[in-house]
């Protein structure tokens, strides 16, 4: 099993950013997605979900301003990121579970987004 997300970048406040995450190494339209975010000296918290059947969920501080999609002909997930604020920079990450091991499932290296006020 293999993510790898890519797309961040420093933009403006207000702009918008598209990540994408290539996944491999298993069936990927089975699986649901999740993207979380990781700022500098904190936590990694939930951002969003991309069901298999393709319906999402977002987290309250990104609902109406992210949103989720998939090609699974891509075996592609992506966030579409707009009207972003200096909170939302932080490392951006993909995760899927496919397995009971690891426990909290499988990790991209992460992209970095940078917002600048």
């Amino acid at each position: 099993v293999h993510l790898v997300e890519s797309g961040g970048a420093l933009v403006q406040s207000g702009g918008s950013l598209r990540l994408s995450c290539a996944a491999s190494g298993f069936t990927f339209s089975k699986y649901n997605i999740k993207w979380y975010r990781q700022g500098p000296g904190e936590g990694r918290d939930w951002v969003a979900i991309i069901r298999a059947d393709g319906s999402t969920d977002y987290a309250h501080f990104v609902k109406g301003r992210f949103t989720g999609s998939r090609d699974n002909f891509k075996n592609t997930v992506y966030l579409q990121m707009n009207r972003l604020k200096s909170d939302d920079s932080a490392t951006y990450y993909c995760n899927v579970k496919v397995a009971e091991h690891p426990p909290d499932g499988t990790w991209g290296q992460g992209t970095q987004v940078t917002v600048s006020s």
